[in-house]
C-alpha cells in the first residue's frame, strides 16, 4: 500500500512530536545530558516535511489542523520545563523589575552590591551580571509590561508563546492573500527552534519577528502607516531588521516614515541618561562576544573589528537594495536574504537569531536558509560541553556541518539554474 502525502506528513509530525517531547525532558540552560540526538532527529523530520510541502500542491485542511495541534503539544511540553539558571529570560525579568522600581536598566549593573537586595530568586543567577542591559527600548518596555502582570520567567515565556501564535495567525492571512497553499504555515509552526528558543528558553527575538511579520502583512494589504510603525517597533526590539529599510522605499509614504521615526524616538525617551541615548552593554557585546562566526573570524584577521561590523551591515543593506530594484513585487525572500547575509558575517550567530528568518523561508530560493536553520542545531553542543568543564568553543566538525550544508545546497540550486538556462540553447541548436 502506497502512502499518500497526507499520511507521510502525519508520520513526520508524529516523529517531530516524539522527538521534541523527549528533548523537552532533557533540555535546560544547564546543558547537562543534553538531548542533541532527538533534537537532530526533529530537524531531519522537519526537512523531510519541507520536501513534502514542495512536492504537494495542496494538503487537506484537516492535515493542517492536526499539524498545528501537534505543534501546540510539543510547545506545551517545553513550557512545562524549568528555565535554565543563566537563560536570557532572567535578564528580561530583571530589566522589567528595575524599570518598575524606578531604575534605568541601561545604567544599573546587576551584580553591583548596592542593588543586591533588589534581586529575586529568579534574577540572582542571571548571566553576564557585570554589565548593564543591551536590549533596545522596545524590548525593555515589553519586559516592563509583562512583569507588571506577573513577575516571573514563566510569564515572559507565555507572553512569547502568545507572540508565536499571533505570527501563525498573521501568516495564515498572508498565505491566503498571496494565493499560497495553507500547508506552508507548518513550515513555520513545525520548526524545532521555535520549541527550544521560544517555549523552552524564551527569547525576545520572537516579539521582533511578530512585529516584522505584521509589517510585511501590512505592506501586502497596503496599510502603509501600520507597516511603517510595525517596522520601527521591530527595530526597537532588535536592530537586525534595520537592514530591510530599502525594501520600504516607495512602498510607504514620507509621512508614514516620519510617523515611524517619531515612534522610534519616543521609545527612547524614558531611558535617556542626561540627554544621551543609552545603549547599555550593546557595544561591549559586539566587541567582546564571539560565537559561530567563521566568516567574521576570517575578516577580523585582516581588518579592524569596526570595519568588519560595518561590512556585515553594508552587505545586508546592499542585498535589500538589490531585491528592491530587481523585484517590484513584495516577496518573502526579499525579507529573508538581507538578514541572513548580514548574520553570516556577524560576530555572534546564536540559534535563536535565525528565528527572524523562519516566517520568510517559503520560496525555493530560500532553501539554503531553510537548511541553515536546521544545520545550526549541532551548535547546541557547546552548552553541554560547558557543563563538562570544556572551553566555550565550537568543534570544527560542527562549523563544517553547519555551513557546509548551506554551501552545498546553494551550489546545487545554482547549478540547476545554470543547467536549465542552458537547456533551451542546446535545444535550439
Amino acid at each position: 500500500m502506497k502512502l499518500t502525502p497526507s499520511h507521510r506528513l502525519y508520520g513526520l509530525g508524529a516523529i517531530l512530536l516524539v522527538a521534541l517531547i523527549i528533548c523537552s525532558r532533557k533540555f535546560s540552560g544547564q546543558g547537562e545530558d543534553f538531548a542533541l540526538i532527538p533534537l537532530s532527529v526533529a530537524g531531519v523530520a522537519y526537512l523531510l516535511a519541507i520536501r513534502e510541502f514542495f512536492c504537494t500542491a495542496k494538503f487537506p485542511k484537516r492535515v493542517i489542523v492536526v499539524g498545528l495541534v501537534f505543534a501546540g503539544m510539543w510547545h506545551a511540553a517545553f513550557l512545562a520545563i524549568p528555565t535554565g539558571s543563566d537563560d536570557d529570560v532572567r535578564r528580561y525579568v530583571w530589566d522589567g523589575r528595575m524599570q518598575r522600581l524606578g531604575y534605568n536598566p541601561y545604567i544599573v549593573v546587576p551584580n553591583d552590591p548596592a542593588f543586591a537586595a533588589l534581586h529575586t530568586s529568579e534574577t540572582r543567577a542571571l548571566n553576564h551580571a557585570d554589565v548593564p542591559s543591551p536590549y533596545p527600548p522596545g524590548a525593555q518596555l515589553f519586559f516592563r509590561a509583562v512583569t507588571a502582570i506577573h513577575e516571573s520567567v514563566f510569564a515572559l515565556r507565555v507572553a512569547f508563546e502568545i507572540c508565536n501564535v499571533a505570527i501563525v495567525l498573521v501568516l495564515l492571512d498572508v498565505l491566503r492573500r498571496n494565493g499560497q497553499a495553507a500547508h506552508w504555515i507548518l513550515a513555520y509552526a513545525w520548526h524545532p527552534l521555535l520549541a527550544t528558543e521560544v517555549a523552552g528558553s524564551g527569547h525576545v527575538d520572537i516579539l521582533g519577528v511578530l512585529l516584522l511579520v505584521v509589517s510585511f502583512a501590512s505592506l501586502i494589504r497596503r496599510w502603509r502607516a501600520t507597516g511603517a510603525v510595525a517596522f520601527a517597533l521591530a527595530v526597537a526590539v532588535k536592530f537586525l531588521p534595520i537592514l530591510l529599510l530599502p525594501l520600504y522605499w516607495r512602498r510607504i509614504r514620507i509621512r508614514d516614515a516620519l510617523l515611524a521615526a517619531i515612534v522610534f524616538v519616543l521609545l527612547y525617551l524614558p531611558f535617556l541618561n542626561h540627554g544621551r541615548v543609552p545603549i547599555g552593554s550593546l557595544g561591549t557585546f559586539i566587541l567582546s562576544f564571539r560565537f559561530n562566526d567563521p566568516v567574521f573570524a576570517v575578516l577580523e584577521r585582516v581588518a579592524p573589528v569596526q570595519v568588519v561590523l560595518e561590512f556585515a551591515t553594508i552587505v545586508g543593506i546592499l542585498v535589500a537594495i538589490w531585491f528592491r530594484a530587481k523585484f517590484p513585487a513584495l516577496s518573502a525572500d526579499a525579507f529573508a536574504w538581507p538578514m541572513a547575509t548580514s548574520l553570516l558575517c556577524a560576530p555572534v550567530v546564536y540559534p535563536w537569531y535565525l528565528l527572524w528568518l523562519l516566517p520568510f523561508v517559503r520560496p525555493v530560493s530560500t532553501l539554503p536558509l531553510i537548511i541553515w536553520t536546521v544545520s545550526i542545531i549541532p551548535t547546541y553542543i557547546v552548552w553541554h560541553q560547558r557543563t563538562l568543564g570544556r572551553p566555550w568553543v565550537l568543534p570544527g566538525w560542527v562549523l563544517l556541518l553547519e555551513y557546509g550544508a548551506v554551501a552545498v545546497t546553494a551550489a546545487i540550486i545554482l547549478l540547476r539554474r545554470i543547467t536549465r538556462a542552458a537547456a533551451p540553447e542546446h535545444s535550439t541548436g
